[in-house]
């Protein structure tokens, strides 16, 4: 009983400065301490947004091309099946994801890169 009288009385304080013609900024004291007790909601980003962008590690090394010859390399780019890893695990640029995939399948075309991994045939 206790909890509907104050909704009603709330509702009631709420519902006056509006009927008297004032404008809707103004608060009175009753509402202004109602809403100091309140906690207040801080909107946020999506999660995640708030990751500092990773830059490529092609571009931060300087390099124009990538090769296919350079093994060391292409292998940091695929998984243990001999899958190529995507760019949002990487932080590879799309610019060097493309050659990267191009620099993978002619290695494996030369057999210098496996089709598949060991464990997988």
């Amino acid at each position: 009983m206790a909890e509907a009288t104050t909704e009603t009385t709330t509702t009631e304080a709420s519902a006056a400065p509006a009927a008297s013609g004032s404008t809707e900024n103004q608060q009175t004291p009753e509402q202004k301490a109602a809403a100091a007790d309140q906690p207040t909601i801080t909107r946020t980003a999506a999660p995640g947004a708030n990751r500092r962008r990773t830059r490529c590690p092609f571009v931060a090394a300087g390099i124009e091309y990538i090769d296919y010859k350079d093994i060391d390399t292409l292998e940091r780019y695929i998984n243990e099946q001999g899958k190529l890893l995507p760019r949002r695990l990487t932080g590879v640029s799309a610019k060097f994801q493309r050659q990267l995939t191009i620099a993978v399948k002619r290695a494996r075309h030369v057999a210098l890169l496996p089709f598949v991994a060991e464990n997988v045939r």
